[in-house]
């Protein structure tokens, strides 16, 4: 049972319910965001008006509510406006806001080696014909930042089919998906059979890939098994064991410099910790094979900088912070490359095939088809 309170001569109300629930709304935020037809189209949710047409000196007049319905009364022209209060409820903003520096964003969960024993592996068959195999997959995705898939086709490009069961492809100068296995003379060392440590893909980029598939063709060769670390994870561990650490890792930009053939020569700024407008964790860039001389950083600085640098990858190679596994032909596994570090153990050349396929989805694609999912499936 809800009740509504007018405050502050109508600039704002405050709503509360009978469990405890009490939240503040302003007077124009509710304006903005009312759901009536003059204000939101029913076709697709857009908003009607601009924050321009808003009234400067809006407050509200009167206020009741009843039958899970609460009636404002705007003035001084605009008139009646009703409200779902369980609406208001999941979209209340009146909170203390208690992220810390570097903290979670909402929904994520942080994992380390103990996830080895149940690391979530979904069947192909599953996934690709039920929406309750999808959003499992996909939600795990999301929540996790690394699902495996077992159990596919082993045609080559089967990990497109991959990607359009949520979304599409991005593409590259290496092209809609690219070839990892050892090449004659490679213009990445992720195509040679040497071991690497684990890192975010393409951080030269702007922006980053925001996903990745690796799918497994062949895995006849002795070692090449894949490591993945969950970033935030680690970015929480330095801060807190080292405040000034994570602070220096996520003030200060670095370069990120690719060259690869003639044609193509990408370089970006910013830093390896990067946080949102709220201070929580936005995305991490780590990929030691790619920086480029740092120079952003006041001379005084520098050197405790790469303590802060080294305090990271040491986080990053401690074996309670990894998980390992090895792919079998037509298994692959998805990474959110803003988060997750994935790398391998080297493999030998002389024995055996080691052969993957990799491309780059965009994260929107995953998040729209799970929203999608969840209103189908209810």
């Amino acid at each position: 049972m809800y009740s509504v309170n007018l405050a502050d001569n109508g600039r704002h109300i405050t709503l509360t319910s009978d469990d405890g629930f009490s939240a503040r709304f302003h007077a124009i935020w509710l304006r903005d965001n009312s759901l009536d037809e003059n204000t939101r189209s029913r076709m697709n949710g857009q908003r009607r008006i601009m924050v321009s047409d808003i009234q400067h000196d809006l407050t509200i007049k009167t206020a009741s509510i009843g039958e899970n319905l609460l009636t404002l009364d705007f003035g001084p022209i605009l008139g009646r406006l009703t409200y779902n209060p369980d609406w208001l409820r999941d979209h209340a903003y009146d909170r203390s806001n208690t992220n810390q520096n570097g903290g979670l964003p909402d929904g994520l969960v942080t994992w380390g080696a103990s996830l080895d024993s149940r690391i979530v592996t979904e069947d192909y068959q599953h996934v690709s014909t039920t929406d309750q195999g999808l959003h499992n997959w996909l939600d795990h995705v999301r929540s996790y930042g690394f699902a495996i898939l077992s159990d596919g086709p082993t045609e080559p490009g089967s990990l497109l089919t991959v990607a359009e069961l949520f979304g599409y492809v991005r593409e590259t100068n290496y092209g809609r998906w690219f070839e990892v296995r050892t090449e004659v003379d490679p213009n990445n060392l992720a195509f040679t059979n040497l071991g690497l440590q684990p890192h975010t893909d393409n951080p030269y980029r702007d922006p980053v890939p925001s996903l990745q598939i690796l799918y497994c063709l062949e895995s006849s060769a002795e070692g090449g098994e894949n490591t993945v670390v969950d970033g935030f994870r680690v970015a929480s561990e330095l801060r807190d064991r080292d405040q000034t650490h994570f602070d220096l890792l996520s003030q200060y930009r670095v370069p990120f410099i690719y060259r690869g053939t003639g044609d193509v020569h990408l370089a970006t700024r910013h830093p390896m910790i990067e946080l949102a407008a709220d201070k929580t964790l936005r995305s991490v860039r780590f990929n030691s094979r790619s920086i480029g001389p740092i120079t952003d950083l006041p001379f005084e600085k520098m050197e405790e900088f790469y303590d802060a640098y080294r305090h990271l990858s040491d986080l990053i190679d401690d074996p309670s912070n990894q998980v390992h596994f090895k792919l079998k032909p037509g298994s692959c596994f998805i990474v959110d490359n803003t988060r997750v570090l994935h790398g391998r153990k080297a493999y030998s050349d002389t024995a055996g095939q080691r052969w993957l396929q990799g491309c780059y989805p965009d994260k929107d694609g995953l998040l729209s088809k799970l929203e999608t999912l969840k209103q189908r499936i209810g």
